[in-house]
């Protein structure tokens, strides 16, 4: 249930390649732009596989059979990194709900870390599409426990995972722990983690380039 996206060549490969690139990634409205545009073209595929129904639209001239979604999907996304991928499938999926979740790596001091949640915004999930957007899959730690967290009183009747690069590791995580029923729309693939848990060669800390450094917890 793996769709990598980038396995041929479109323009999508070009915004990837401008991502990762150290030179380009200077400017973060175009890194942000980068990650919204992947944003819309997974959204766009995505609807390829959803359901749609026959409506009659009339125009000015007669009355039109149209094909339209059937639903439109609750939009989540991890803050603050996922904010740009979000929108990008918010652009598309014009008329969504969306679901909002803090969830970061709490480091310490021996190099270790765990997955804090500490907020979680969501509306009714009940037989629902639920799309889950972060922009970089490394361990797959941060996206197992997020969704998790909003299934835990909620079953929605799908969940599909949106992401910009995921590494192999975290594919096969998040396969181990949610099953393989789970859809995962990836813009790219990298083969492996280093030993801080980053995507190699991915594109460095994604949250980062697009809205500036933080303090760390």
């Amino acid at each position: 249930m793996v769709h990598h996206l980038s396995k041929e060549h479109s323009l999508l490969s070009n915004w990837i390649a401008e991502l990762r690139d150290i030179h380009v990634q200077q400017d973060r409205m175009r890194f942000r732009r980068n990650i919204e545009r992947i944003g819309e073209v997974i959204a766009y595929e995505m609807s390829k596989h959803m359901q749609s129904k026959l409506v009659k639209t009339t125009t000015p001239l007669g009355v039109h059979d149209s094909k339209i979604l059937n639903e439109q999907p609750v939009l989540a996304t991890i803050l603050r990194a996922g904010l740009p991928l979000h929108q990008g499938m918010l652009n598309y999926f014009d008329k969504a709900d969306n679901a909002f979740i803090s969830a970061y790596r709490k480091h310490h001091d021996d190099g270790s870390f765990e997955i804090s949640i500490e907020y979680l915004s969501c509306p009714d999930l009940h037989n629902r599409i639920l799309i889950v957007a972060d922009p970089m899959l490394a361990t797959g730690a941060s996206l197992v426990q997020t969704i998790q967290a909003i299934t835990k009183t909620q079953q929605p009747k799908e969940i599909h995972i949106a992401v910009a690069i995921a590494s192999k590791q975290g594919i096969d995580l998040v396969e181990k722990e949610l099953g393989k029923n789970i859809p995962i729309w990836c813009g790219d693939i990298d083969e492996v983690l280093n030993d801080k848990s980053y995507i190699i060669p991915g594109l460095g800390d994604a949250g980062d380039l697009a809205f500036g450094t933080k303090m760390q917890h």
